[in-house]
């Protein structure tokens, strides 16, 4: 795959994560919520801003490919 392509599958992949987490914190702003639905969804937030973390990782290697000699080390 282009780097191209892999930077459109990365900004696709980041989209969901932040549609995903912005669902997460509607629930949590619910007024009908119980504590173990806060720490459920607490959790599932935390694994989705990991993964987001991952993500966007990734994609600044990918470009440190495209980068000259020497400057992947400054990325």
């Amino acid at each position: 795959m282009s780097v191209s392509g892999q930077a459109e599958e990365g900004t696709a992949q980041l989209e969901e994560l932040s549609r995903r987490l912005g669902d997460a914190a509607a629930r949590l702003r619910s007024d009908e919520i119980g504590s173990e639905d806060v720490k459920r969804i607490a959790g599932e937030c935390a694994e989705l801003a990991a993964q987001a973390a991952v993500e966007l990782d990734r994609l600044a290697r990918g470009d440190a490919q495209d980068a000259p000699p020497g400057q992947e080390e400054l990325l």
